[in-house]
């Protein structure tokens, strides 16, 4: 099973067997797009997709990189138009929750230091999706009082959510 420490992080090899046509791929690129291939099935077959995202240095995991850059692939998951790239995964909503040392969103003067959720929201509307929520589990690093508000107000925050919960 793939776990986000085992993503790996796309490589040039992958790069060219993206932009190779379906019928001109050696059985090398099949192989190294089975991967991305499996992705993006298991992305295209979700309603809502969770995504638990600790904030490394400002921005994303690098691991969670290696899989966006795995799903965002021409003809597949977007596409390029006269008038621009056009997502092809509308109507999917996204639950981005996210852990913090300090605090980087409202009206904090950290705020221009995120570049993690408008990352995403970049990212993930690339490939059509809009229906975006985060929740930010935030001053955790800040002392055991900050880090407890926060979780308070992320629990809050969550239990707001309409979110299908279902049996793992």
């Amino acid at each position: 099973m793939l776990t986000p420490a085992s993503m790996p992080h796309l490589d040039g090899e992958t790069a060219a067997a993206f932009a190779t046509p379906e019928s001109q791929r050696t059985d090398r690129q099949k192989h190294l797009l089975a991967l991305s291939d499996s992705l993006i099935t298991e992305l295209e077959k979700a309603d809502t997709v969770v995504l638990a995202v600790p904030m490394y240095n400002f921005s994303i995991p690098s691991t969670l990189k290696a899989w966006i850059d795995h799903v965002a692939r021409a003809g597949c998951t977007f596409r390029y138009t006269a008038q621009g790239p056009e997502g092809l995964l509308k109507g999917k909503r996204v639950v981005v929750l996210t852990a913090r040392g300090g605090r980087y969103s409202d009206r904090s003067p950290s705020r221009a230091f995120d570049f993690q959720e408008p990352y995403l929201r970049a990212g993930l509307g690339f490939l059509g999706i809009s229906d975006i929520t985060f929740v930010h589990l935030e001053g955790l690093n800040i002392g055991p009082d900050e880090a407890a508000k926060g979780l308070e107000r992320a629990k809050a925050e969550i239990d707001r959510l309409d979110v299908k919960r279902t049996a793992a």
